[in-house]
């Protein structure tokens, strides 16, 4: 009976300690918020005086039309704005000397720019950033619906194809959601916190960093400082790139489109068990959305929800997972 006692107090004493050291999810956001205000401001001082560029507009009908903009804090929805209300309206992303680029980050010399749309001829690269940013709306909604009393990690994010049918975003949750899975109500709930986040139309500003910001942006994240790692070593520049929406920090591997407002119709649609990896219990979320340009009818619509609902594979180099355990369909409380 002591023994048991002493056990109890131990674990109980153990267990406040982690409480109080591990922030809530409310600060966590906080932190990430001050540190890219705080760079972001940085950079900007570094243009002290206006100092002008030349962009070339090379999009249709645009050809040889020349803006005279400011660098460093001039940016292609600048350029947009000096155009027509239909370019500011409907250009998702850019190219700046064929190199893709966000619509809200600053043009840094003179050079060409094509402002994308999804209505383009060939508008793949415009559906990739469309997608990675439905995933990102997704890994912003996971990591803030649940209450503080649950940890959630959100892994590296698959690039994932659109013909696919559905976009992912890898994540683990707290052990105690182990044997969860969700219910359509819970999905339903998840969906809306998107649809809020779509409503509000919000800007998803890029900041490229170095890792040593970005580091200090995860602090309280071991795998997203890994996945840092990762990025920086792959980047030509040795940088990696953030975004923020709202107040919500994330890093991404590739460029996201101007705003959570070019997202229409959006569901998430599944959360997939992956079995155990090296954070805990692995799992994949997958949604469906489509542009506010491209609607689909509801018996569409049905259809390509039923097709994403299906795991989409990723083949993850030096990934091994185990088969993950059976779940149930309890609702976990979230801030919903």
């Amino acid at each position: 009976m002591a023994t048991r006692t002493v056990c109890q107090l131990l674990h109980r004493r153990f267990s406040s300690t982690r409480a109080a050291v591990r922030p809530s999810a409310a600060e966590i956001l906080n932190q990430r918020n001050a540190v890219f205000s705080r760079e972001q401001a940085r950079q900007r001082s570094l243009y002290p005086r206006v100092e002008k560029i030349e962009v070339s507009m090379q999009c249709p009908g645009l050809e040889g039309t020349l803006l005279v903009m400011n660098k460093g804090m001039s940016t292609p929805l600048s350029c947009a704005k000096h155009l027509t209300e239909h370019h500011v309206t409907n250009s998702a992303v850019a190219l700046v000397d064929g190199e893709l680029w966000p619509l809200h980050q600053p043009l840094t010399h003179s050079c060409s720019l094509t402002l994308l749309t999804f209505k383009d001829s060939d508008p793949t690269l415009v559906n990739q950033a469309f997608w990675r940013s439905c995933a990102a709306l997704l890994g912003q909604v996971l990591e803030t619906a649940f209450k503080d009393d649950f940890s959630v990690e959100l892994l590296s994010t698959p690039e994932v194809p659109v013909i696919s049918g559905a976009f992912c975003c890898d994540v683990v949750l707290d052990p105690q959601l182990d044997s969860w899975t969700p219910s359509e109500e819970s999905l339903r709930s998840l969906t809306r916190g998107a649809q809020q986040l779509i409503h509000q139309d919000l800007v998803w500003e890029p900041l490229e960093v170095a890792p040593s910001v970005a580091l200090e942006v995860f602090s309280h994240s071991r795998c997203k400082q890994e996945e840092v790692e990762q990025k920086a070593a792959q980047s030509t520049k040795g940088t990696v790139t953030l975004y923020r929406c709202g107040d919500y920090v994330l890093l991404s591997g590739g460029p996201l489109v101007a705003r959570t407002g070019l997202c229409s119709q959006y569901e998430m649609t599944a959360l997939h068990g992956l079995g155990q990896g090296p954070w805990g219990l692995h799992r994949r979320a997958q949604g469906l959305s489509l542009p506010v340009q491209l609607q689909a009818h509801h018996t569409v619509w049905r259809k390509l929800r039923e097709r994403a609902e299906k795991l989409v594979e990723v083949q993850r180099p030096a990934e091994t997972v185990t088969p993950p355990s059976p779940v149930d369909s309890t609702p976990p409380p979230t801030n919903q």
